[in-house]
């Protein structure tokens, strides 16, 4: 029988915070820092909504703007947009993309969601990754397209129209899109007008195994201490896996026990237990879905007490832009563009002093010069809902 053992370093929450605030580059903007940089700092930045990425890559480095990370996306490719963490669409930096794929790929699924009529067997599956794969090779294709494609290479049941998409139904394959980035075979292109393009990186994934350690190092390393519910939350994998791989790289010396708060056994990379003295300070705006909201947990202590109810959507982290005060929630924020003109409106959640106002009207202005247009601050009432 193997004995664990006792944990000896005890990590507090502003501890915890202090540290995830600095690696994720939200201490101030740090010089020299790429998109690609700041995108693998926080893991990845949410880009269902583009132009909040592109907020959530500029708000990380100095000087950057959305301009750049469009550059870094359609030119350099140094960032690819593709499907991430939870099946959702991420920028991710190029270089990690055999990891993530890797990884990703390896995570076992849960039950088929799908009613019987509409699954496909594991063969068509393999089958239609294999046609995506293929289609996209030296090619940048509209999903319409991409449909043609796949059908012609499968069979005409790949085309049948049995997925509920919006207000339409989609051909069979379209479930399986979000595999095919996970496997390496698919990533978003350049628009064509207001059409969605897709092309295949050309990218191999790492080896299961490997990539996952790796990913959970990452990880723990940008958000520990945590629990493998912690990180089977965010991944949106199934717990009972990822206590199965934390107890793999415990028992391999690659990660290593602390004590963090109330959150149970949390783990961080081994020997990275060095934590600032101080706690956060500065005034902070994030978009929808910033990472580092998703990630940080324990969530109540990211959003203490009003918070919790005003800027959460039954729970859900993302669905509001927040305002950081001293690297906690302390209000919501809206931003509603024409033209040059950005009008940010912050509803701060207790008054704001004079210094902290000053800092916020800093913030808007970063938040202007990022997104290349003139922002307009108003502090008040948040009126429209959750990711409006």
């Amino acid at each position: 029988m193997t004995t664990r053992a006792r944990a000896t370093v005890t990590v507090t929450w502003p501890e915890a915070n202090a540290r995830r605030s600095g690696r994720q580059h939200l201490c101030g903007p740090v010089p020299a820092v790429s998109p690609a940089d700041a995108a693998g700092a926080m893991l990845g930045a949410h880009a269902q909504v583009l132009s909040a990425a592109e907020l959530s890559v500029g708000l990380r480095g100095e000087g950057l703007t959305r301009t750049d990370v469009r550059t870094a996306l359609w030119t350099d490719r140094t960032l690819v947009k593709t499907f991430g963490p939870r099946g959702t669409v991420h920028l991710l930096p190029a270089a990690d993309l055999p990891m993530w794929t890797g990884a990703l790929s390896a995570v076992p699924t849960g039950p088929n969601p799908f009613p019987r009529a509409t699954r496909m067997t594991p063969g068509q599956v393999e089958e239609v990754v294999a046609a995506i794969g293929e289609a996209l090779t030296g090619a940048e294709l509209t999903v319409d397209e991409l449909s043609e494609e796949v059908v012609a290479r499968t069979g005409p049941w790949a085309g049948d129209l049995v997925m509920p998409g919006f207000q339409q139904m989609w051909p069979r394959w379209r479930q399986v899109l979000h595999l095919a980035g996970h496997r390496g075979a698919l990533a978003y292109a350049p628009n064509r007008g207001r059409r969605a393009t897709y092309t295949n990186p050309g990218y191999t994934p790492l080896p299961g195994p490997q990539a996952q350690a790796a990913l959970v190092e990452r990880y723990l390393y940008a958000y520990g201490p945590a629990t493998p519910a912690h990180f089977a939350r965010w991944l949106a994998a199934p717990k009972r896996w990822a206590d199965g791989l934390f107890a793999s790289l415990a028992a391999s010396g690659a990660i290593e026990e602390v004590v963090f708060e109330d959150a149970g056994p949390s783990w961080v990379v081994a020997g990275d237990t060095d934590f600032p003295a101080g706690p956060v300070r500065g005034v902070r705006l994030l978009p929808y879905f910033d990472a580092f909201t998703i990630a940080s947990q324990p969530r109540e202590r990211l959003f203490p007490g009003r918070a919790f109810e005003r800027a959460l959507a039954g729970g859900q982290a993302g669905n509001y832009p927040v305002l950081l005060v001293d690297g906690t929630v302390a209000g919501v924020w809206h931003q509603r563009r024409s033209g040059k003109r950005i009008a940010v409106t912050v509803e701060p959640l207790e008054p704001l002093p004079t210094a902290r106002l000053r800092a916020l009207e800093d913030e808007v202005e970063r938040v202007g010069a990022i997104m290349e247009g003139r922002a307009e601050l108003t502090v008040g009432p948040v009126t429209v809902g959750a990711h409006a």
